[in-house]
């Protein structure tokens, strides 16, 4: 299992937490430095069953400093995907891929799936 999360995110800390109190061997990868081609984000978002909108950081600088939630609406699946890859930073996280599944965010009540 992959995971990709941002050490400074205090989310990402609490589902690293849940996934080593539940002894869930991972891969951690730094979504700032080694983030998600845009191949990679359409596979991804095809195997999740999300919605697009739900792979966005929505609360991060980058994602209002460009009025995101003004424009993402305009903009095309093709576009949204070469934004996303674009900048880690743009990425909802942790962003977790496992066999036969994708999470996005921390949930716990989503994350019962891993392990079973």
């Amino acid at each position: 299992m992959k995971v990709y999360c941002y050490a400074k995110c205090g989310t990402c800390k609490k589902a690293l937490k849940w996934l080593d109190e539940h002894k869930v061997e991972y891969e951690k990868i730094d979504i700032a430095q080694d983030h998600p081609d845009e191949a990679m984000i359409r596979e991804l978002h095809k195997k999740s069953g999300l919605p697009l909108k739900r792979f966005y950081n929505t609360s991060g600088r980058i994602y209002k400093d460009l009025g995101l939630s003004k424009k993402i609406p305009e903009m095309t699946e093709d576009e949204q995907y070469k934004l996303l890859a674009s900048d880690g930073m743009l990425v909802k996280r942790p962003l977790v891929i496992g066999d036969g599944y994708v999470l996005v965010g921390f949930k716990e009540d989503e994350w019962e799936i891993i392990g079973k």
